[in-house]
């Protein structure tokens, strides 16, 4: 169980207290832009790949106690809340996006906020959050609890760390697209900055999600050894 600590610790540090900071800054102001993202790169695929071995022993390791017990209605649940999480990451993944790696250049666009921006500029990552409370409401042991409790800490601290970087990196302009867009799911629409398109958003990528979501949904106990389904 130690070394799953350790491993969701240095995941966290490295996205949280490197990518996200003036650390970052300090680093590709040394050894230039490209450097700097092929070797955190490295480090990230090194760490997750770690996260993930940590994980497989300590979920067979003394100690992991389980908290909490999957029932019919948070099995129901976590279906919904997958099915949230994938209609914002697949669609996320998809839609040019400044606050994603190397998209910077879509804030030139006079039309950049549509589709699934109007909903969160932080698409991918709130649907992360998303996907690591529904695997949290079943998976009750200890050792899922630090995986998928970290990947919620990461989601969730991430949009605040990007924010903040695109702040340093392209002031006023940064600061124009903030304003008319929001970190929290629908808050701009709530506020009236922006409304809900979904022809914007793309049908095919809404199509696309669903076909993701029920392919996970069918193919978890082939893919990952547990059942999705109830």
């Amino acid at each position: 169980m130690s070394s799953l600590f350790v491993a969701a610790a240095f995941f966290l540090a490295i996205h949280l207290l490197v990518s996200g900071t003036r650390v970052r800054d300090a680093l590709t102001g040394r050894i230039g832009q490209g450097p700097y993202m092929g070797l955190f790169s490295l480090t990230s695929i090194a760490g997750l790949v770690w996260l993930g071995f940590a994980f497989g022993a300590a979920r067979q390791a003394q100690g992991n106690d389980v908290l909490w017990s999957v029932t019919p209605a948070t099995r129901w649940l976590q279906l919904i809340l997958q099915l949230v999480a994938v209609l914002l990451i697949v669609p996320g993944l998809t839609t040019p996006n400044p606050t994603s790696v190397r998209q910077e250049g879509a804030l030139e666009k006079v039309d950049v906020v549509k589709g699934m921006l109007r909903i969160t500029r932080h698409p991918f990552l709130w649907g992360v959050a998303i996907w690591a409370v529904g695997h949290l409401l079943v998976n009750g042991d200890a050792a899922s609890i630090v995986l998928f409790g970290s990947m919620l800490l990461l989601a969730l601290f991430g949009t605040v760390s990007i924010d903040a970087k695109r702040r340093r990196a392209l002031g006023k302009t940064w600061d124009a697209f903030a304003a008319q867009t929001s970190n929290v799911p629908f808050a701009a629409i709530a506020a009236g900055r922006q409304r809900l398109s979904l022809a914007e958003i793309g049908w095919w990528r809404i199509a696309l999600a669903l076909v993701v979501w029920a392919a996970l949904a069918w193919g978890h106990p082939y893919l990952f050894g547990v059942r999705a389904l109830p």
